[in-house]
């Protein structure tokens, strides 16, 4: 009989070797950071432009004191907006020491702030939030629309 060994997709604090669960503190940052992964994507996959993707806003309650990473210098290699090399060794030496995750300054959403937090059960009472649309210009997410507030807002 095969084994077959699940192994998530590389990401700020893991190299794929476990998974990580990604909070924004705020809608708006957790906004600015699923669009800019989201444009990533469509950006490998060379999609055309359109709106492309439905997404959920999901709140929830973070029930653990992440090691605080919120004091580092913005040029610390740890918040490099896209090489994830030392946030990735951060990661696998404090997951390996028994840290439940990190807080950290968001990256894309100036003044927000972010958790990845190593072990799921670590956040409880999911509550659907809003309905979102991405649309993608062909290079980057220009727009959202909120479903339930029928409104869509450009992307500055």
């Amino acid at each position: 009989m095969a084994e077959c060994q699940k192994q998530d997709p590389p990401n700020r604090f893991s190299n794929g070797a476990y998974g990580v669960l990604y909070v924004g503190e705020t809608f708006e940052t957790a906004l600015f950071e699923t669009m800019h992964h989201h444009a990533r994507f469509m950006a490998a996959m060379a999609q055309p432009a359109g709106w492309t993707s439905q997404c959920r806003e999901i709140v929830l309650d973070v029930d653990t004191t992440p090691h605080d990473l919120r004091t580092l210098d913005r040029s610390n290699p740890v918040l490099a907006p896209e090489d994830y090399t030392e946030a990735q060794k951060l990661g696998a030496e404090l997951r390996a020491t028994g840290s439940d995750g990190v807080v950290y300054p968001g990256v894309r959403h100036s003044g927000g702030e972010c958790a990845g937090l190593f072990y799921p059960d670590r956040a409880s009472l999911p509550v659907h939030g809003r309905h979102l649309d991405y649309h993608w210009d062909g290079g980057k997410v220009d727009l959202y629309r909120d479903i339930a507030a029928r409104q869509i807002y450009r992307v500055v």
